[in-house]
């Protein structure tokens, strides 16, 4: 079984080389640097499911807060 999980980008390092973009990924508060070559068009304040420290998709913001807020229900 394979988890993902929704996080929101709050910086972006983008060099040169379209494969070795990264940027720093907030879950719930928890920052994590998270490579974002499999979602050239992410950007800050976006929302983007990760599975073992790699973006895989950019995720609509009401979806990703919707989870977010389901996820932390069920650990209260």
């Amino acid at each position: 079984m394979c988890l993902a999980v929704p996080g929101k980008i709050i910086s972006v390092h983008d060099p040169e080389e379209p494969l070795m973009r990264t940027g720093r990924v907030s879950f719930s508060g928890v920052i994590k640097q998270v490579s974002l070559a499999y979602v050239p068009n992410a950007n800050v304040g976006d929302y983007v499911i990760v599975h073992v420290g790699f973006a895989l998709s950019i995720l609509d913001p009401q979806a990703a807060e919707q989870t977010l807020n389901d996820l932390d229900q069920r650990t209260s």
